[in-house]
């Protein structure tokens, strides 16, 4: 029985990749992060993760918590379709009550968060980047001081697809004032691990119809990227879109930039250049 109170919102994700080569590929060695996490909010019904054609497959958790489907292919093939299926219940994540900057700074918080407080090549901020993160703070709690940050931030980038690739750093977007949502989320991390609030970078699968959506009605979905704060309790926000995660946010990995969690990654011998089709259909089944 559903609790009116605390509504299920139920999601199916289809996920399809399909990689096409110039010239027949003779083996391929891949690995995909496309399974939803199972959260106290995040109910996993069922999942399943294929390629056409594969010689072998199987899964593994990593050392953030992902699970990873590796497979090969070793025989001749001159296409690769890669398929992630998962049904997935949602419930709106539960408010927490804050900590104060006193706990947050603890030397126990910092030695068990020390991984998401300190940047990495990816997510370093500019300075002025800092500096306007910490001009923000002012005297906000933690929990206040990190959507004060993110949203300042947010203010000076602009949505913009295509300038930016899957290997632009946090600087270069901030420099350009544009990019996408893992431009943005990899801003918003650097800039909360400037000012002491451990940060890490969230990417899943985003209903842009949220839970209002009529169910039964696939619509075009997409493969999204967000960051979650940890103030007493990780707290999920999405950057891109200015709001607080929610039912209709797929957690998918978690790490602490886009190269932990990347979907898919692998390489192949011969096949020249390759292109990539990739479609993302969600429907609201209740």
């Amino acid at each position: 029985m559903v609790n009116a109170a605390n509504p299920v919102n139920r999601l199916h994700i289809v996920h399809r990749t399909t990689f096409s080569y110039a010239r027949s590929v003779t083996a391929s060695y891949n690995e995909a992060r496309m399974r939803p996490l199972e959260l106290p909010h995040q109910r996993l019904i069922s999942s399943r993760v294929t390629a056409t054609p594969s010689t072998f497959q199987s899964t593994y958790l990593d050392y953030w918590g992902t699970s990873v489907t590796p497979f090969e292919v070793l025989t001749p093939h001159e296409a690769l379709v890669v398929l992630a299926e998962s049904r997935v219940e949602l419930t709106p994540p539960r408010p927490i009550p804050g900590v104060a900057w006193e706990q947050l700074r603890s030397p126990e918080v910092a030695d068990r968060m020390c991984e998401y407080l300190v940047a990495t090549s990816v997510t370093e901020p500019a300075a002025d980047l800092v500096a306007l993160a910490k001009d923000t703070i002012g005297d906000l709690p933690p929990a206040q001081a990190a959507t004060a940050v993110l949203g300042a931030m947010r203010e000076e980038v602009e949505y913009v697809p295509g300038v930016t690739g899957v290997h632009t750093k946090a600087r270069e977007a901030w420099e350009s004032r544009s990019g996408v949502c893992q431009d943005i989320a990899h801003l918003g991390v650097g800039a909360l691990r400037a000012v002491g609030i451990p940060t890490r970078y969230v990417s899943g699968y985003l209903h842009p119809l949220t839970s209002n959506a009529e169910p039964g009605v696939p619509v075009t979905g997409e493969s999204h990227a967000w960051i979650e704060y940890w103030a007493g309790d990780w707290v999920g926000f999405d950057p891109t879109n200015r709001i607080g995660v929610s039912d209709h946010h797929v957690i998918v990995a978690r790490g602490r930039e886009y190269g932990d969690v990347t979907p898919l990654r692998g390489v192949y011998a011969g096949g020249g250049r390759s292109s990539q089709q990739v479609e993302v259909r969600i429907t609201r089944e209740a």
